[in-house]
């Protein structure tokens, strides 16, 4: 969940430089957060995998020595690009990100040629591929490959990285990185030096680092104790009842009430089998809007009603279905990249069949987690999971699996945008699954929603059939927002209102001075 994108100001280049400003502040962490800690150290690549890809659909073939330039530039504004993971010798801590000695950009960026007939379905075939091959976890996380050979002569790049690097939103800011807001060249400024080693690589100086840091905030964290302590002490019953509060909080956020489904109770989570559709995002915006909902709303809505239809396919009536969905914590001042969000977990109205009604369930759902104590629980679980061994927070973790579908949405860029020349048409997210069914994701880019889902090929025993599910289930959807009013007198007002809207949005657009990209 999260709040829509931003426009950018009038001057493109402007908001890009601020961009590069704070990502740089991002690359150069020399720690993992907590949560990256536990999402490294409780990976079991593919069954409970940290994979983020996404997909870019181009208009041509970017020009080469362009994408690779663009992509050394980048790596060295970003330092955590060119850095790898070096765990200390005992596990006390979290994990260093080091610079790469050995670091090659052209391991890191491939070329490729899509077989014959050059068609989507053969896209994503390479690209479930590309996203089901192991990294190698002793260079830095990520891998780029465009792909040429697509009919028509366009084009596709295909980034993959390792979640312990960023979010899905982070991800869409480091393709923003790259991107220009003409098809010529934008100059980027003078090249970037390259990250120095700060003497993290010695594992044994990780972990007596780790230790004495953790000696040196012993006594803050005893006195915190004592603190608590003594207010419970004192004030015993105030105690249990806010402890009682949380502890039901955690239950609301955490553990659904509907039961699983029993089309998708059979996963493996090693075959990933990826789909695609889109719309306008105008349109969907004004369907949520007709249905006094928001954009995440009606994604939701859209998820639930194609999910519905698949179910009805094979005789199965649900009235709920376990979702899980990340909440992003970001705040307006944080630099670009990181970790930033909560999981959360609610029973989904998958049995109601009107659409503005299912958007009204979805709302008074969301809008309930979104203020529960324990939304942000794993901050406070984090660290004590982190030194235990890592098979303990692989099994926290796994908890995700009571869920049969999970949903995130991540705002892209709102204007158009090009990749070394060549126009980026469509942005597809597709996020691992972590034991789920289906994991959704949709992004929005120059005006096109983009929904991509990542099914687990033994629960989901027909993709094409869910595809096509979904896909009038987003057609129930976007006609909220399409009926026309049948009278003369309905239609005049109606119509003065739009052009007062659009007179504010392009407003916006010019006084706009935020960045060019936000999402989760």
């Amino acid at each position: 969940m999260s709040s829509p994108t931003e426009p950018m100001p009038d001057n493109p280049q402007d908001a890009y430089r601020k961009g590069w400003a704070s990502a740089s502040r991002w690359g150069a962490a020399d720690r993992m957060n907590e949560l990256e800690t536990l999402m490294w150290r409780s990976e079991r690549h593919p069954r409970q995998s940290s994979t983020i890809t996404m997909l870019m659909l181009l208009d041509r073939a970017p020009d080469w020595a362009r994408l690779r330039a663009a992509l050394d530039w980048g790596s060295r504004l970003v330092p955590l690009m060119r850095k790898r993971v070096v765990e200390p010798v005992l596990p006390v801590g979290p994990p260093a990100w080091a610079p790469d000695p050995t670091f090659n950009l052209d391991y890191h960026l491939r070329r490729v040629h899509l077989p014959a007939p050059g068609g989507h379905a053969e896209l994503l075939a390479l690209t479930q591929a590309a996203a089901l091959a192991p990294f190698d976890r002793v260079r830095p996380l990520w891998e780029a490959t465009l792909v040429e050979g697509l009919a028509d002569d366009r084009a596709a790049y295909i980034l993959k990285l390792h979640h312990s690097l960023t979010d899905g939103r982070g991800v869409i800011q480091i393709l923003s990185l790259l991107q220009s807001p003409t098809r010529a060249h934008t100059p980027k400024g003078p090249m970037p030096e390259l990250p120095e080693a700060q003497g993290q690589s010695d594992r044994v100086g990780l972990a007596l680092d780790e230790v004495g840091d953790r000696l040196r905030s012993a006594p803050a964290y005893a006195t915190r104790l004592a603190s608590a302590e003594l207010r419970a002490l004192a004030r015993p019953a105030e105690s249990v009842v806010s402890a009682l509060r949380y502890v039901g909080s955690m239950r609301r956020t955490l553990i659904p009430s509907a039961g699983g489904s029993p089309l998708l109770r059979d996963r493996a989570g090693t075959d990933w089998r990826f789909g695609t559709f889109e719309c306008d995002f105008v349109d969907l915006r004004a369907a949520a809007k007709a249905a006094a909902g928001s954009v995440n709303d009606a994604y939701v809505a859209v998820l639930l009603g194609g999910l519905r239809r698949y179910h009805e396919n094979f005789g199965v009536k649900l009235d709920a279905m376990p979702m899980a969905m990340p909440v992003s914590v970001r705040k307006e001042d944080d630099p670009m990249g990181g970790n930033k969000f909560a999981g959360t977990m609610f029973s989904a109205p998958i049995g109601i069949v009107d659409p503005a009604e299912r958007i009204a369930a979805v709302r008074g759902t969301v809008l309930a987690l979104r203020v529960e104590p324990a939304v942000d629980s794993f901050s406070f679980v984090g660290p004590a999971l982190n030194l235990l061994p890592s098979e303990v927070g692989a099994r926290v973790l796994r908890a995700g699996a009571a869920a049969d579908v999970s949903a995130s949405n991540v705002p892209g860029v709102s204007r158009p945008t090009y990749l070394a020349g060549a126009l980026v048409e469509r942005v597809y997210g597709f996020g691992p699954l972590p034991g789920v069914a289906v994991m959704a994701t949709m992004n929005t880019t120059a005006g096109q929603a983009c929904f991509g889902l990542n099914c687990d090929g033994r629960a989901v025993k027909d993709v094409p059939l869910l595809m096509e599910c979904m896909r009038d289930g987003l057609a129930e959807v976007l006609a909220l927002g399409a009926a026309k009013p049948t009278d003369a007198a309905a239609t005049k007002p109606r119509a003065k209102r739009t052009t007062k809207s659009a007179a504010k949005r392009a407003t916006r657009k010019t006084t706009s001075k935020r960045p060019p990209t936000t999402g989760e």
